[in-house]
């Protein structure tokens, strides 16, 4: 099971690289190529991950994008959210209107813990995973 999607995974892998570069900025293409993502993508997700405030842009020679934040205030599901819906609908294999109006399904429990711990995942991952090691 993914715990999300294809767009959210490109801006995470966008958001690592310049984790990976504290103080450092780049460009579009520079991380487009380092992370194997089309160029018009990287960009449109950069305006979009510029806008809600998570990297900042700088024009010019010298320029391009840096986090807004220090890594570790910047957690995953605050990239997730920008481009995945985060309220699963049923996940019930007998359907939406079983769990919550009777007994509950036989995978109802599983399914719940592996949802919270999605959710768990997401929140306490921060940006800082991508640091490079101190020494």
């Amino acid at each position: 099971m993914f715990i999300y999607g294809k767009t959210a995974s490109n801006a995470i892998s966008i958001m690592s690289y310049l984790a990976a570069r504290p103080g450092m900025r780049a460009g579009s293409g520079e991380i487009a190529e380092a992370r194997s993502i089309s160029q018009p993508l990287t960009a449109k997700l950069l305006t979009q991950l510029a806008a809600a405030g998570l990297v900042a842009g700088q024009p010019g020679p010298g320029g391009g994008y840096a986090l807004a934040r220090p890594a570790d205030t910047i957690n995953l599901a605050s990239i997730i959210r920008l481009f995945e819906q985060t309220e699963l609908p049923s996940l019930c294999p007998f359907g939406p209107d079983w769990c919550g109006h009777g007994a509950p399904c036989p995978l109802h429990d599983v399914i719940g813990q592996m949802v919270e711990s999605n959710k768990r995942f997401i929140e306490e991952t921060s940006l800082a995973l991508f640091l490079p090691p101190m020494g």
